[in-house]
């Protein structure tokens, strides 16, 4: 999973050489946890703190070099974006990947996808397994499961490269096995619990579930999923819905989309401010930086989604 986020063997991203090396400090012996604390951490040796000495004083746009210095102090150290910086999801990651192998015994599978990059979209058909998912998406630069949209998506991120701007884009995330009932009323439904979990990663700026947005415009009759009978297995006959009602999952696939920004790092000229003398500014923003983080961003989003799930599991009691 560390290997699907880093951006060493993809041609349209950063030029940072990030091996993403993860090392296990405790809570694991012989490829077994022990049961105590599991601590793991990657090192980032690839880190150039010129660029960001260099612009301390001028905010770049789409950032929070502005916001955090007033929260923090002009002491904050902001090099290569501090703690919100798109590094940080390495973190994410790691947990995503343990809590896939504590879902396994619930048969749970998540499979992310790129589905729309620079306004080009994908079309991924609905009855698809997370194997064939997975297999699509790992086959293009890009993180597409539909191939055919793959080649126009990598000329929208190289077009945006070349004129020195950026693109965004909206991730799906599919879930199958996800038990009947598991999540919380309110506070603790699986959209609250995913939502909170997707506006941690950077650059998230839109979140849906099901059919989202689009149920705004539908009638209820349209909306709702009709019960079937499915052998001795109840199932709706469509998934509007997303694979949850009421907070509680239905049964059937768990789906949800997060739209992410164009990169805001981007070499164009910008408008700013200069915080030492209350002057306008212009900066371009230097560096190593992707023009579309979509790519990697999926295997995030699928983070995420296994150990929101897993900690559903454990506080409902669908996990010992």
């Amino acid at each position: 999973m560390l290997d699907r986020r880093s951006p060493s063997r993809r041609r349209l991203a950063s030029r940072r050489q990030e091996p993403d090396r993860l090392v296990v400090d405790g809570g694991w012996i012989n490829g077994r946890s022990t049961g105590g604390v599991l601590r793991l951490h990657v090192e980032n040796r690839d880190a150039r703190r010129s660029e960001y000495d260099r612009i301390q004083f001028t905010p770049r746009p789409g950032h929070a070099d502005y916001t955090a210095r007033v929260r923090y102090g002009p002491t904050a150290d902001l090099a290569g974006g501090g703690i919100f910086s798109g590094r940080m999801t390495v973190g994410l990651v790691a947990a995503g990947a343990v809590a896939a192998q504590l879902l396994e015994p619930l048969g749970v599978r998540v499979a992310a996808y790129a589905e729309e990059i620079g306004g080009v979209p994908a079309e991924v058909p609905e009855g698809l397994d997370w194997t064939e998912i997975g297999i699509r998406r790992d086959s293009n630069e890009v993180s597409t499961s539909d191939p055919k949209a793959a080649p126009a998506m990598e000329q929208a991120i190289a077009v945006a490269r070349r004129v020195g701007d950026s693109v965004g884009g909206v991730v799906a995330v599919r879930a199958w096995g996800v038990p009947v009932g598991l999540g919380e009323p309110f506070f603790d439904s699986i959209e609250s619990v995913l939502a909170h979990l997707a506006f941690a990663i950077p650059g998230v700026k839109g979140v849906e579930f099901g059919a989202g947005f689009a149920a705004a415009r539908l009638r209820g009759s349209e909306n709702n999923d009709p019960f079937r009978w499915e052998g001795d297995r109840v199932t709706t006959s469509r998934n509007r819905a997303g694979g949850v009602l009421g907070g509680l999952a239905t049964g059937m696939p768990l789906t949800w989309r997060i739209a992410i920004k164009p990169t805001p790092s981007i070499p164009r000229a910008q408008q700013t401010v200069d915080l030492r003398t209350h002057q306008a500014a212009t900066i371009r923003v230097g560096g190593r930086h992707d023009p579309c983080i979509v790519p990697r961003a999926v295997v995030v989003a699928e983070a995420v989604t296994l150990f929101g799930l897993a900690d559903l599991a454990f506080a409902g009691g669908f996990l010992p």
